[in-house]
C-alpha cells in the first residue's frame, strides 16, 4: 500500500486499511451462504414452536369449551374445523339458528343441531364464550401464519439445496441443517452421521452399556423410511442417508444445481424399497435363494379331490411272484393249470406265461444235480457212522464165544 500511495501519513493509512477491512467483511456476510442457512433455520425452529404453541391453545380450547358443550368434541375431530365451529356458533342454544353448511357437510351439520338439543354440558355466561372464541381467534391467526411460513420454507430450501428438499423432504432437510449447523457443516459429515443424527443420546447410551446402536434418527420421519415395514426401517433409513449425504454435497459445493440429482435416487430408492416388500422376488445375485425364502413364509393353496376308489373295502388281488427254491410238482402243477385253461388265456399271455415256465425249469435243473451231489454226500456221511455201530455190536459177541470155549476145555480135560 505505501508503494501505490506514497506521500500519505501513516494514520490515515491505517485508518483506510481498516475501513476496507470492514467493507470486505460486511461484503462477505451479505452474500454469505452460511447466512442463508441461518433463514431457512430459524424458520424451521419457528415451525416447530408454533406447532408446540398450537396444540397447546387447541387442547385449552377443546377443554374449556368441553364443560359447555362435550358432544362436540367426539362429532368434530378436526381441530380447525372445531375452532371455526365454537367461532361462528358460539353457544350451543344458537346451534340451531347458524348455519353451518359452508365448513361441514350435511350429516355432520345435523348431527351437531341433535346433539346441541339434547346436551348434558353446563350452562356459561357471555363473557365466558366470549373469552372462549377470542382464544380461538388466536388458534386460527397462528394456522393462517404456520402455512405462510411453511410455504416461505419450502422455497428457500428449493432454492438453497433442490436434490436434498425432493430426497427427504423440506422439513427434514432444514431440520438436518438446523442440527449440523449449516449446510457446509451437514455436506462435511458422513452418512452414517447424517444417519443417526437426532440420536445422539441413545447412541452414547447404547455405547456405555455396550447394546444395539440406534438406526435411525431426524430421518425416521422421512416419507421412504416410512413407507416400510419395521424390519426394513434400518436398511431404507441407511441407503437414504447415503443418497442425502451425496445430495448435499452436490448442493453445497455444486454451481449451477437442479434437482435432476436427487430425483433420479428417489427413484433408485423406491425401486428398492419395493423390492424389499416384495420379498426379493427377482434374482439380486444370480442365484434363486431370495424366492426360496419368499416362498418358505408363504403358503401355497393346493386343492385336493376325495378319491372314489377308496370307499372299496375289497383289497387289490396281490399276485404272487414264483420263488426259485420251490421244489418242481408246482412247475408241472403249473403247466397243468395253463393247459387246462389254455382257451381263456390270450396268445400274447400264453408267450409270456411260457417264458415264464422255461426260466422256471431252468433255474430247477439248475439246481437238481446241486441237490443230488447233496444226498449222495447225505447218504455217506449217514453210511459210515451205521458201519460203526454194527462193529461195537459184532465185538461183544465174538468175546463171549471165546469165554465159552475157555469154559469148554477144562471141562473136558
Amino acid at each position: 500500500m505505501d508503494s501505490l500511495l506514497a506521500g500519505l501519513p501513516k494514520k490515515e493509512m491505517t485508518a483506510m486499511a481498516l475501513g476496507l477491512a470492514h467493507s470486505l467483511s460486511r461484503y462477505k456476510l451479505k452474500f454469505s451462504p452460511d447466512k442463508i442457512d441461518t433463514m431457512i433455520v430459524q424458520a424451521q425452529c419457528l415451525l416447530d414452536d408454533l406447532d408446540k404453541e398450537l396444540n397447546n391453545y387447541v387442547m385449552r380450547c377443546r377443554e374449556w369449551y368441553g364443560w359447555h358443550f362435550p358432544e362436540l368434541g367426539k362429532i368434530i375431530t378436526d381441530n380447525t374445523l372445531f375452532v371455526k365451529i365454537i367461532q361462528m356458533m358460539g353457544t350451543r342454544d344458537n346451534a340451531s339458528q347458524t348455519d353451518l353448511s359452508d365448513i361441514l357437510p350435511e350429516d355432520l351439520e345435523e348431527k351437531v343441531k341433535e346433539a346441541a338439543e339434547i346436551s348434558m354440558g353446563t350452562e356459561i355466561s357471555d363473557d365466558d364464550i366470549l373469552n372462549i372464541q377470542n382464544l380461538c381467534d388466536e388458534i386460527i391467526s397462528i394456522t393462517d401464519y404456520r402455512t405462510h411460513l411453511t410455504d416461505y420454507l419450502k422455497a428457500r430450501m428449493m432454492a438453497m439445496a433442490p436434490n436434498l428438499t425432493v430426497l427427504i423432504g423440506e422439513h427434514i432437510g432444514a431440520r438436518l441443517i438446523a442440527h449440523a449447523g449449516s449446510l457446509m457443516n451437514l455436506a462435511k459429515h458422513p452418512a452414517s452421521t447424517v444417519q443417526i443424527f437426532g440420536a445422539e443420546k441413545a447412541l452414547f447410551r447404547a455405547l456405555k452399556t455396550k447394546k444395539d446402536t440406534p438406526k435411525y434418527g431426524l430421518i425416521y420421519h422421512a416419507q421412504l423410511v416410512g413407507q416400510c415395514s419395521t424390519k426394513n426401517k434400518g436398511k431404507m433409513s441407511r441407503m437414504l442417508a447415503a443418497k442425502a449425504a451425496l445430495a448435499t454435497r452436490v448442493d453445497a459445493f455444486g454451481e449451477d444445481v437442479s434437482f435432476e440429482l436427487g430425483a433420479e435416487h428417489k427413484v433408485k430408492l423406491e425401486n428398492r424399497l419395493r423390492l424389499l416388500e416384495e420379498g426379493n422376488l427377482r434374482r439380486i445375485s444370480g442365484t434363486g435363494k431370495a424366492k426360496a425364502k419368499f416362498e418358505k413364509y408363504h403358503s401355497k393353496s393346493e386343492v385336493f379331490h376325495y378319491p372314489t376308489a377308496g370307499d372299496s373295502t375289497l383289497g387289490k388281488p396281490v399276485k404272487r411272484e414264483h420263488s426259485p427254491d420251490e421244489d418242481g410238482p408246482s412247475v408241472s402243477a403249473k403247466k397243468i393249470k395253463l393247459e387246462d385253461g389254455a382257451s381263456d388265456v390270450t396268445p400274447k399271455k400264453e408267450k409270456k406265461i411260457k417264458v415264464e415256465v422255461k426260466e422256471e425249469v431252468e433255474n430247477n435243473s439248475q439246481e437238481e444235480p446241486v441237490s443230488e451231489k447233496k444226498k449222495k454226500k447225505k447218504k455217506k456221511s449217514e453210511s459210515l457212522p451205521v458201519e460203526e455201530a454194527e462193529e461195537g455190536v459184532e465185538e461183544p459177541k465174538s468175546e463171549k464165544k471165546k469165554k465159552k470155549k475157555r469154559q469148554s476145555q477144562p471141562e473136558e480135560e
